[in-house]
Protein backbone atom coordinates (compact mmCIF):
# COMPACT_ATOMS: atom_id res chain seq x y z
CA UNK A 1 0.00 0.00 0.00
CA UNK A 2 2.88 2.54 1.11
CA UNK A 3 5.26 4.31 -1.33
CA UNK A 4 8.48 5.42 0.40
CA UNK A 5 10.25 8.28 -0.40
CA UNK A 6 13.65 7.45 1.55
CA UNK A 7 15.08 11.10 0.89
CA UNK A 8 11.85 12.76 1.75
CA UNK A 9 11.53 10.48 4.66
CA UNK A 10 14.92 11.42 5.92
CA UNK A 11 14.50 15.36 5.38
CA UNK A 12 11.11 14.89 7.58
CA UNK A 13 13.15 13.06 10.47
CA UNK A 14 15.33 15.70 10.60
CA UNK A 15 12.94 18.44 11.22
CA UNK A 16 11.49 15.99 13.88
CA UNK A 17 14.60 16.59 16.30
CA UNK A 18 13.95 20.32 16.47
CA UNK A 19 10.74 20.87 19.33
CA UNK A 20 9.18 23.10 16.54
CA UNK A 21 8.79 20.72 13.68
CA UNK A 22 7.58 22.31 10.62
CA UNK A 23 6.82 25.06 12.56
CA UNK A 24 4.10 23.70 14.90
CA UNK A 25 4.27 24.34 18.15
CA UNK A 26 2.40 22.05 21.01
CA UNK A 27 -0.10 24.27 22.24
CA UNK A 28 -0.84 25.46 18.89
CA UNK A 29 -3.82 23.50 16.70
CA UNK A 30 -5.09 24.28 13.23
CA UNK A 31 -8.98 24.82 12.84
CA UNK A 32 -10.61 21.24 11.61
CA UNK A 33 -14.10 19.91 10.50
CA UNK A 34 -15.61 16.49 10.72
CA UNK A 35 -15.08 14.39 8.04
CA UNK A 36 -18.85 13.22 6.39
CA UNK A 37 -18.91 9.69 6.51
CA UNK A 38 -21.04 8.12 3.66
CA UNK A 39 -22.09 4.11 3.13
CA UNK A 40 -19.98 1.14 4.37
CA UNK A 41 -17.28 -0.04 3.26
CA UNK A 42 -15.14 -3.41 2.78
CA UNK A 43 -12.51 -3.43 5.47
CA UNK A 44 -9.00 -3.75 4.50
CA UNK A 45 -7.58 -7.03 3.81
CA UNK A 46 -4.38 -6.12 5.89
CA UNK A 47 -6.62 -5.12 8.65
CA UNK A 48 -8.57 -8.52 8.44
CA UNK A 49 -5.25 -10.29 8.93
CA UNK A 50 -4.56 -8.05 11.64
CA UNK A 51 -7.32 -8.91 13.76
CA UNK A 52 -6.76 -12.46 13.78
CA UNK A 53 -3.27 -11.95 15.21
CA UNK A 54 -4.56 -9.48 17.63
CA UNK A 55 -8.08 -9.65 18.43
CA UNK A 56 -7.69 -7.76 21.46
CA UNK A 57 -7.12 -4.59 18.98
CA UNK A 58 -9.74 -4.68 17.53
CA UNK A 59 -12.63 -5.14 20.14
CA UNK A 60 -15.75 -2.98 19.43
CA UNK A 61 -15.22 0.05 21.16
CA UNK A 62 -17.08 1.11 24.24
CA UNK A 63 -17.69 4.67 24.16
CA UNK A 64 -18.19 6.69 20.62
CA UNK A 65 -17.10 10.05 21.96
CA UNK A 66 -14.61 12.86 19.90
CA UNK A 67 -11.54 13.66 22.12
CA UNK A 68 -11.85 17.04 23.87
CA UNK A 69 -8.55 18.62 21.92
CA UNK A 70 -6.71 20.95 24.77
CA UNK A 71 -3.23 21.67 25.14
CA UNK A 72 -1.99 19.13 27.04
CA UNK A 73 -4.24 16.60 24.58
CA UNK A 74 -2.50 18.28 21.50
CA UNK A 75 0.74 18.26 23.05
CA UNK A 76 0.26 14.61 23.48
CA UNK A 77 -0.53 13.72 20.14
CA UNK A 78 2.67 15.55 18.75
CA UNK A 79 4.67 13.88 21.10
CA UNK A 80 3.87 10.23 19.93
CA UNK A 81 3.24 11.45 16.35
CA UNK A 82 6.71 12.73 16.72
CA UNK A 83 8.70 10.04 18.74
CA UNK A 84 6.84 6.92 16.58
CA UNK A 85 7.76 8.71 12.99
CA UNK A 86 11.39 9.09 14.27
CA UNK A 87 12.14 5.48 16.00
CA UNK A 88 10.60 3.00 12.91
CA UNK A 89 12.67 2.37 9.83
CA UNK A 90 10.38 2.97 6.67
CA UNK A 91 10.40 -0.93 5.44
CA UNK A 92 8.07 -1.94 2.75
CA UNK A 93 6.08 -5.10 3.00
CA UNK A 94 7.27 -7.22 0.71
CA UNK A 95 11.05 -6.70 1.81
CA UNK A 96 10.01 -6.74 5.70
CA UNK A 97 7.77 -9.82 5.14
CA UNK A 98 7.77 -11.04 1.96
CA UNK A 99 3.81 -10.53 1.07
CA UNK A 100 2.77 -7.48 -0.88
CA UNK A 101 0.26 -6.22 1.98
CA UNK A 102 0.81 -7.30 5.79
CA UNK A 103 -0.77 -5.15 8.71
CA UNK A 104 1.20 -5.32 11.89
CA UNK A 105 2.44 -3.59 15.09
CA UNK A 106 5.98 -2.76 14.69
CA UNK A 107 7.69 -4.51 16.91
CA UNK A 108 10.87 -5.08 15.53
CA UNK A 109 11.61 -1.07 14.38
CA UNK A 110 10.33 -1.67 11.13
CA UNK A 111 7.47 -1.22 9.21
CA UNK A 112 5.25 0.96 6.64
CA UNK A 113 2.02 3.71 6.48
CA UNK A 114 -0.16 1.26 8.45
CA UNK A 115 2.42 -0.10 10.94
CA UNK A 116 3.07 3.27 11.94
CA UNK A 117 -0.52 4.57 12.31
CA UNK A 118 -1.22 1.12 14.38
CA UNK A 119 1.26 1.81 16.95
CA UNK A 120 0.43 5.26 17.22
CA UNK A 121 -3.46 4.31 17.92
CA UNK A 122 -2.04 1.83 20.65
CA UNK A 123 -0.21 3.91 22.17
CA UNK A 124 -2.34 6.87 22.89
CA UNK A 125 -5.04 4.22 23.83
CA UNK A 126 -2.63 3.11 26.20
CA UNK A 127 -2.03 6.87 27.16
CA UNK A 128 -6.25 6.82 28.18
CA UNK A 129 -7.30 8.30 24.74
CA UNK A 130 -10.89 7.05 22.90
CA UNK A 131 -10.06 4.49 21.17
CA UNK A 132 -13.55 4.94 19.30
CA UNK A 133 -11.68 8.10 18.14
CA UNK A 134 -8.50 6.36 17.17
CA UNK A 135 -9.49 5.99 13.60
CA UNK A 136 -7.35 3.61 11.11
CA UNK A 137 -7.79 5.14 7.62
CA UNK A 138 -7.22 4.61 3.85
CA UNK A 139 -6.18 7.29 1.55
CA UNK A 140 -4.74 8.24 -1.88
CA UNK A 141 -1.57 10.26 -1.39
CA UNK A 142 -0.10 12.66 -3.64
CA UNK A 143 1.52 10.57 -5.98
CA UNK A 144 -2.03 8.70 -6.39
CA UNK A 145 -0.62 5.50 -4.02
CA UNK A 146 -2.23 3.61 -1.78
CA UNK A 147 -1.30 4.92 1.75
CA UNK A 148 -2.49 4.53 5.77
CA UNK A 149 -3.30 7.39 8.65
CA UNK A 150 -4.38 7.61 11.61
CA UNK A 151 -7.67 10.19 12.22
CA UNK A 152 -8.08 11.73 15.14
CA UNK A 153 -11.99 12.47 16.20
CA UNK A 154 -11.98 15.76 18.40
CA UNK A 155 -14.51 17.96 19.49
CA UNK A 156 -12.47 20.76 17.29
CA UNK A 157 -12.71 18.26 13.97
CA UNK A 158 -10.87 15.58 12.46
CA UNK A 159 -6.94 15.73 12.19
CA UNK A 160 -4.31 13.39 11.23
CA UNK A 161 -1.17 11.65 12.03
CA UNK A 162 1.21 10.47 9.19
CA UNK A 163 4.90 9.09 8.92
CA UNK A 164 5.11 11.36 5.73
CA UNK A 165 4.30 14.88 7.48
CA UNK A 166 5.86 16.20 10.51
CA UNK A 167 2.77 18.20 11.45
CA UNK A 168 -0.68 16.93 12.31
CA UNK A 169 -3.01 18.46 10.16
CA UNK A 170 -7.02 18.95 9.68
CA UNK A 171 -7.69 16.39 7.23
CA UNK A 172 -8.76 18.64 4.84
CA UNK A 173 -5.59 20.14 4.68
CA UNK A 174 -3.60 17.18 3.73
CA UNK A 175 -4.02 16.72 0.06
CA UNK A 176 -4.59 13.27 0.34
CA UNK A 177 -8.08 11.87 -1.41
CA UNK A 178 -9.71 10.02 1.74
CA UNK A 179 -11.32 6.66 0.86
CA UNK A 180 -12.37 4.96 3.71
CA UNK A 181 -11.87 4.80 7.48
CA UNK A 182 -13.19 2.79 10.40
CA UNK A 183 -16.55 3.52 12.36
CA UNK A 184 -16.74 5.38 15.39
CA UNK A 185 -18.73 2.35 16.92
CA UNK A 186 -16.93 -0.67 15.78
CA UNK A 187 -13.45 -0.59 14.43
CA UNK A 188 -14.18 -3.72 12.09
CA UNK A 189 -16.99 -1.52 10.41
CA UNK A 190 -15.39 0.54 7.92
CA UNK A 191 -17.35 3.68 5.63
CA UNK A 192 -16.43 5.86 3.20
CA UNK A 193 -15.36 9.37 2.88
CA UNK A 194 -16.76 12.59 1.54
CA UNK A 195 -14.69 15.04 -0.24
CA UNK A 196 -14.54 17.99 1.78
CA UNK A 197 -16.44 21.15 0.84
CA UNK A 198 -13.21 23.52 1.04
CA UNK A 199 -10.36 24.06 3.69
CA UNK A 200 -10.70 25.99 6.58
CA UNK A 201 -8.02 28.54 6.63
CA UNK A 202 -5.60 27.62 9.18
CA UNK A 203 -5.43 29.37 12.55
CA UNK A 204 -4.05 29.01 15.65
CA UNK A 205 -6.56 28.02 18.22
CA UNK A 206 -5.43 28.43 22.07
Amino acid sequence: MCRFNILLTAFFLSLLASPTAAGQRANDFPVATAAVISTEARPPMGYVGYCLRYPGECNAHTAARAIKLDQATWALLNNVNNEVNRRIQPVADKDHWGVAERWDLPSDGKGDCEDYALLKRKILIEKGLNAGALLMTVVIDHEGAGHAVLTIVTDRGDYVLDNQEAAILPWTQTGYRFVKRQSMQDPNVWATIGTPARSPVATAAR
